[in-house]
């Protein structure tokens, strides 16, 4: 049973507390659970109709709307009468401008728009191999087995070296003129660095 002077509301009886020269993170806890309590149910319900049925968003809105509410506590005093017009507002507030700045940027695309993506083109990478393989033909044999055994093999000098069978110094010299001669090769061939 109430007592005279009592608030009416669980909200309002927080509010009471809330209100008090210390503003502690107790009476802020018992605050948004209260209102939560009283005033979450319709609140998703109507911001679920504001965003079109979308309940992410919808419940994303009634957390601005429940944190604005802790920020302004003049809005939650018990003389003003019920705080849910206010709540109300604020939530239409912030689907309107949810809706404005979803607006002003490009068009979110969802999956169905990357089934329509093309596929890559393949056949210029297949032409430049093509380009490479006769180029290579073009060096001596010893050139063209120390950039197949680093390059495309991607050994380290040193198994170059032992898969040759020759110095790792050698391998040095041989890979520097190999890609000289395959670049003067390519250059010849149309393609340029």
């Amino acid at each position: 049973m109430r007592k005279r002077g009592e608030p009416k509301t669980p909200t309002q009886r927080v509010v009471s507390m809330a209100d008090a020269s210390d503003r502690g993170t107790v009476a802020d806890e018992e605050l948004l659970r209260a209102m939560w309590a009283e005033h979450g149910g319709p609140l998703l319900a109507y911001a679920t109709r504001l965003t079109g049925g979308d309940r992410q968003r919808a419940e994303d809105i009634v957390q601005e709307t429940l944190l604005r509410a802790w920020r302004h506590p003049e809005a939650l005093d018990p003389e003003r009468g019920s705080p849910r017009p206010w709540l109300a507002t604020v939530a239409r507030n912030l689907a309107v401008d949810g809706h404005r700045s979803r607006q002003a940027r490009p068009p979110e695309v969802g999956a169905d728009a990357l089934s329509l993506v093309a596929v890559p083109d393949h056949a210029d990478r297949v032409l430049e191999s093509w380009i490479v393989t006769d180029a290579l033909r073009t060096l001596s044999p010893e050139h063209r087995d120390v950039i197949v055994e680093t390059y495309f093999h991607g050994k380290s000098v040193a198994e170059a070296a032992a898969s040759l069978r020759i110095p790792p110094g050698t391998v040095k010299s041989r890979t520097y003129y190999a890609l000289r001669a395959l670049r003067l090769a390519l250059t010849e061939r149309g393609v340029t660095a």
